[in-house]
């Protein structure tokens, strides 16, 4: 297997150095996930899309952050989960959140526990989930808007995590601190 370029704005073919310099704007920097994307720009593109769509989900930050970890850590993303956890960080996520996820722990807090078991049934149930989870799921307060949020997150980060297994995407240097392997 041939190895991923790490594509600039002058490397990148044409469709893809705009999402390049979007990304470096809002960013400060292009992260590898993205230069390695650029090679498909409609990857690139429908990423860049679907995440700022997951921002604008009903999801607060400790929810956003069990839903993104829970599917990084479940496939297993050598990218993503430091991604995540520097991300987690700057919208002021606890360590003990943060923590738990990476090292895929039942967590602390009921209601993002079984936020988490409802994200895991589904990524492995491939979109199949039993009655009970879902009973659970509702009786925590959460509604079939957050369950249909949580099938729009998990094409985003199929998008990602799939790309990083493929490319052996290097994790950025910003990132590097929270490198993290899965079990």
């Amino acid at each position: 297997m041939g190895e991923f370029t790490l594509h600039t704005t002058d490397t990148a073919p044409e469709a893809a150095k705009p999402l390049l310099e979007k990304s470096k704007k809002a960013l400060g920097m292009i992260p590898n996930i993205h230069a390695v994307m650029a090679q498909a720009p409609t990857l690139l593109e429908g990423y860049q899309i679907l995440h700022e769509l997951a921002q604008k989900t009903s999801f607060n930050a400790n929810e956003l952050t069990v839903v993104w970890q829970t599917i990084n850590v479940e496939h297993g993303c050598h990218y993503c989960v430091p991604a995540h956890t520097g991300i987690a960080k700057s919208m002021k996520v606890p360590d003990e959140l943060i923590n738990a996820l990476r090292n895929d722990e039942t967590l602390s807090d009921p209601k993002l526990n079984v936020l988490k078991q409802t994200v895991l049934a589904i990524t492995r149930g491939r979109g199949h989930i039993d009655d009970d989870q879902l009973e659970a799921f509702y009786a925590a307060g959460y509604q079939q808007q957050q369950l249909l949020e949580i099938i729009l997150i998990l094409a985003q980060k199929v998008m990602t995590n799939y790309t990083n297994h493929v490319a052996n995407t290097p994790v950025d240097k910003a990132f590097e601190v929270f490198a993290w392997q899965p079990k």
